[in-house]
């Protein structure tokens, strides 16, 4: 009925615009820019479970007193429990990744590699810097009778 007949599944065997093994999706059809991407995202995801281990390994014990709250929990801090070590532990799962995701497009794996640890020390740094939650003992007592 119509004059532009489609071809039949087993007539196409190249993509249109497909030039000696290229499927057309910019791949040559071998599968190593599949492998190497499947790699890629692999070390995003290492990266990321490590950055929330390490971030949780650097804030947890420095949050410890804020979170116990000392004796009969007088000196607990919600802010430190519900907000801030969350958020050290949010950054801590999202900069890895994100850090490696734009260094892979312009740098060589195992540059971008220590972009990425570089920007982790960084944060961390930054952390300790500004982020002084209370520690034990409590500085408004004394040592006692």
């Amino acid at each position: 009925m119509t004059e532009n007949a489609l071809p039949e599944p087993d007539d196409v065997t190249e993509a249109p615009g497909a030039v000696d093994g290229d499927d057309g999706n910019g791949n040559d059809g071998d599968g190593d820019d599949v492998a190497d991407d499947r790699a890629e995202s692999a070390v995003g995801c290492l990266l990321a479970v490590a950055g929330v281990a390490v971030a949780g390994i650097y804030a947890l014990p420095r949050a410890a007193f804020s979170i116990e709250g000392g004796f009969e929990a007088h000196a607990r801090d919600w802010s430190v429990i519900l907000v801030e070590v969350p958020l050290i532990l949010l950054a801590g799962l999202l900069v890895p990744p994100m850090t490696w995701a734009a260094a892979t497009r312009w740098l060589r794996p195992w540059v971008a590699f220590l972009v990425c640890v570089a920007v982790a020390a960084l944060g961390l740094w930054g952390v300790s810097a500004v982020w002084h939650p209370r520690q034990a003992p409590d500085p408004g007592y004394g040592p006692g009778i």
